[in-house]
């Protein structure tokens, strides 16, 4: 008889009476039988009966796994009904044939199996999602009622365990009690929580996120829970009992909601008929690698800080709508960005918190050797290891490197918990793990990409690293395989700010990539001048952006004016070559549009502008429906999103002055402030100087008498973040802050601090007028102008980045006519002047300028040809449509023409 089995021969028996120090266990019935029959016999959910015996069992047994796996309706599979000690939101997703892994095996043969060390035997097989990586034993049992199999009943420990046969029989009688239950549950087709498991199968995959429906279900759940754990449902489930989720989903008639999310999910998965199949096949085998060193998906996944963040963020999300294949590479920081708390004096302070990984919809990326992924980068000083997360984008994957792991030095796992934080060493070896790091955990995966995008300097070193693959796999030297590899790489620079730009020594350099140097045959000095401008200076340190364009094929900027400052910035790259023959094209921004149109207008869109209408959002045509919209039905609605806003901010502004510990009349002034009938202007974005958030305050007593008109009043509200070791930019954000202290502006000016997505989503969804004052050209493209657009508010900007060529002169507003000046104080003078003029003379009186039914017609007008004009053309399908067919395509080599200019 097999050693699995429940007959255990007699020797084997006297093994299995001893622990693991050789010791003898005691022989005790651990399993109270008739408690786990009073459970199986007790009224209510048989779902929610089996989640009580298989916990009884497991602390009966003394085990750190126990499931119930049920036979499914084909009865040639069994799914996970029940468990404690794997991950529960596994519960009615984790599927496997009869014939496939150590379950599958008790139910095909219909007897108990039980092995010491489970991974050794040969049935075994890895579920990456279960999380059972640490789990050593395996003891199954069959779950059978009245003679016919019903599933199969599994205890696992993490300590290697050889189970007694007297355990073994307890197990199967226990079983006998549990099978009725597991036949009652099977017959009502209930077996799996269906409320639990498929919220559980939403939560784990972004795309709820910017799919209304699917993330109302969450919030419908417990609206006040769901703002407490920051919209985050992985959290939000966690917390939730199954008998109260269950109950909860009854009271409120969820559960059809729920299976029409989990539907829509499903066919949007398995879509074949879509604009990536036909314009992107070439992708499918060779997928886009997308180097991020951040991304800003959603406020419950802190990897972000702010526009290149949220970039990322929306161009992995519109890559997934479209169906181009498309992998997002990042790094995982275990305490994010800061989170930000003003003093009472207005000065910005940071905290910083450790992420709860258990909370985050995070699994293991699986290698192929079914293992998890862990990488390895040499360096001078010994060698830095990263593991790897996958989180789920809709149909793209996004893999994060995490530092965090046994193995590295203390410094080193620490390296990836911040975002943007400590020296020069720091970044380079946070972008070593990014670019190297992030390439060798494509290949460990199985993944050979066909491009690769690289989104800012950060992840330079990815090439390096490609081309060392490629000499390797081809038997060639640098000079061959840097060309062939640079054809595949698409690079896009983000800022013409100088601080922007990652700058590093020789010695650094030499530090960290000396043994990459060597495998790519490079000397110093060589490897030194693929990041600098000019290879030949010794003095010039090595630049990120440089090695980027160097290495690429293909480079853009993200706006027209942002293409035209590159060109002029990187001349050097190209000696003898004139300025406009400097091949940096541009790509402008765009912004993913389920993710910050508010479900109000998203509704009103869906009775104007057509069914579907935004999937095909990236076409004018679509958005010509604006126009017959009733101006009182548009007006209306952004009056509700309005007064959300202002309730929002009256809601932060309490909970940050009890914080500060103010009194009861400034938390009551607080509770009032801002009138919904006031004109609202909103800012908020990095306190970065050249932002110039204080440009407003260039004229105090104009600024003093707008906001104190009571005919036509106005009124601020902002937000944002200074760089922890920017104190310029901190003394800009308290001179915004300290204005709620003063007397004339104290109930006009609200700053809401810790700016993320969702205080960013509130303010772009509900302000009349944006503001957008940078110091021209320095504004490579910005995108929350964009996000207010959609929602149907109005801009009042600088004409720079994606602005200077989306005004028309009746879609907004502008500040100046783009005029700059050598001198920075003239400059910023004449910029303040023309921000109090166009506010005077041109927004205040057409947004106050009303009819005898009190709408404003003028402003309606602007509001609907902003978003005619706009709508289309600065969204991330119209943005990721560009990459594909003028980058990724053609460096894929899946053009079907490209002539060339003559000889």
């Amino acid at each position: 008889m097999e050693p699995e089995s429940l007959g255990l021969e007699e020797n084997q028996s006297e093994v299995q009476d001893l622990d693991l120090t050789g010791h003898a266990r005691p022989v005790i019935h651990v399993l109270p039988l008739e408690e786990i029959a009073n459970l199986a016999a007790a009224e209510g959910q048989p779902a929610e009966t089996l989640m009580n015996v298989v916990a009884l069992i497991a602390k009966r047994f003394e085990t750190d796994v126990c499931s119930a796996y049920l036979l499914e309706p084909d009865r040639a599979n069994l799914v996970l009904a029940a468990t404690v000690g794997l991950r529960r939101e596994c519960i009615g997703n984790l599927r496997m044939a009869i014939n496939e892994g150590l379950a599958g095996l008790v139910a095909e043969q219909v007897r108990s199996v039980a092995v010491e060390q489970a991974k050794s035997h040969p049935r075994f097989k890895y579920f990456r999602e279960a999380g059972e990586d640490a789990y050593q034993s395996f003891l199954g049992v069959p779950l059978i009622d009245r003679g016919v199999l019903q599933g199969v009943l599994v205890v696992q420990t993490i300590e290697p365990r050889i189970f007694r046969e007297d355990e073994v029989r307890m197990l199967a009688e226990a079983a006998a009690q549990v099978a009725p239950v597991v036949s009652e549950a099977r017959t009502l087709d209930r077996f799996i929580a269906p409320a639990q498991e498929r919220l559980w199968a939403l939560a784990r995959n972004l795309w709820w996120s910017w799919d209304h429906d699917a993330a109302s279900l969450f919030r419908d759940l417990d609206p006040v829970r769901w703002r407490r754990v920051n919209q985050n449902p992985v959290s939000l489930l966690a917390e939730f009992p199954l008998a109260k989720l269950e109950s909860r989903a009854a009271e409120l008639v969820l559960h059809s909601r729920i299976n029409y999310a989990c539907r829509r999910l499903q066919e949007y998965l398995q879509a074949d008929r879509t604009w990536g199949t036909r314009h992107a096949g070439v992708l499918r085998p060779c997928p886009v690698a997308y180097f991020s060193a951040e991304f800003g998906l959603h406020e419950s996944l802190p990897v972000y800080s702010g526009g290149l963040g949220v970039l990322a963020g929306d161009h992995i999300k519109s890559a997934s709508d479209l169906a181009i294949p498309l992998v997002g590479i990042g790094l995982f920081y275990g305490q994010g960005y800061f989170r930000q708390r003003l003093d009472r004096e207005g000065w910005q302070q940071e905290e910083y918190l450790e992420t709860d990984v258990s909370q985050l919809p995070l699994e293991a990326a699986i290698g192929k050797n079914g293992r998890p992924v862990v990488v390895q980068i040499e360096t001078r000083g010994g060698s830095i290891h990263a593991k790897v997360w996958r989180v789920k984008v809709g149909r793209c994957d996004l893999f994060l490197l995490d530092s965090d792991v046994e193995g590295n030095a203390p410094d080193d796992r620490e390296l990836t918990s911040r975002l943007y934080g400590g020296d020069a060493r720091t970044r380079i070896r946070q972008e070593l793990v990014l670019g190297v790091g992030g390439f060798r955990a494509l290949k460990a995966m199985g993944i050979v990409p066909g491009v690769l995008h690289l989104n800012e300097g950060h992840s330079g070193f990815a090439v390096l690293e490609a081309i060392r693959m490629r000499m390797e796999e081809e038997g060639i030297g640098f000079d061959a395989a840097a060309p062939r590899v640079s054809r595949e790489v698409v690079f896009t620079t983000h800022t013409p700010v100088p601080a922007g730009h990652d700058r590093f020594d020789g010695d650094l350099i030499e530090e960290h990539l000396g043994p990459m140097r060597e495998s790519l045959g490079l000397s110093q000095e060589s490897l030194m001048g693929l990041g600098r401008e000019d290879p030949n200076n010794q003095h010039e340190t090595f630049c990120m952006t440089v090695l980027g364009l160097r290495l690429s094929r293909r480079a853009n900027a993200v706006s027209a004016l942002h293409g035209e400052v590159s060109r002029a910035m990187w001349t050097g790259l190209c000696p003898g070559k004139p300025e406009d023959e400097v091949p940096i094209g541009h790509i402008t921004n765009g912004v993913h549009v389920p993710s910050w149109l508010a479900p109000q207008m998203f509704r009103l869109y869906d009775r104007h502008l057509g069914t579907n209408w935004h999937q095909q959002s990236s076409e004018a045509r679509i958005w010509e429906g604006i126009e017959s919209v009733d101006d009182g039905e548009l007006w209306e609605t952004h009056l509700s999103l309005k007064s959300q806003l202002l309730e929002f901010v009256r809601r932060r502004a309490v909970e940050q002055a009890e914080r500060r510990g103010e009194s009861r009349e400034v938390l009551q002034r607080l509770g009032k402030v801002l009138s919904p009938d006031a004109l609202t202007i909103g800012f908020a974005r990095r306190f970065a100087t050249y932002k110039r958030a204080n440009l407003i305050l260039s004229d105090i007593e104009s600024l003093a008498s707008m906001v104190n008109d009571p005919k036509r009043p106005v009124q601020f509200v902002f937000a944002g973040k200074a760089h922890p070791n920017d104190e310029p930019g901190k003394r800009v954000l308290q001179q915004i802050a300290q204005l709620m202290r003063n007397s004339r502006f104290g109930d006009k000016f609200v700053f809401v601090e810790d700016y993320d997505i969702n205080v960013g989503r509130y303010f772009v969804q509900g302000v009349d007028v944006w503001l957008n004052n940078p110091r021209r050209p320095l504004e490579a493209s910005g995108t929350s102008g964009q996000k207010v657009v959609l929602n149907g508010g109005l801009n009042l900007s600088v004409l720079d980045g994606w602005w200077a060529e989306a005004y028309d002169g009746m879609n907004g507003f502008a500040i100046g006519t783009g005029r700059t000046h050598a001198n920075m104080s003239v400059h910023d003078t004449r910029d303040g002047e023309d921000l109090h003029r166009a506010l005077r003379d041109e927004v205040i009186p057409l947004y106050y300028q009303r009819d005898r039914d009190g709408l404003p017609r003028g402003w309606i007008k602007r509001m609907k040809r902003t978003i005619r004009t706009l709508g289309w053309r600065f969204n991330a399908d119209r943005m990721v449509m560009d990459y594909t067919l003028k980058c990724y395509v053609p460096a894929a080599g899946g053009t079907s023409s490209d002539m060339r200019s003559a000889w």
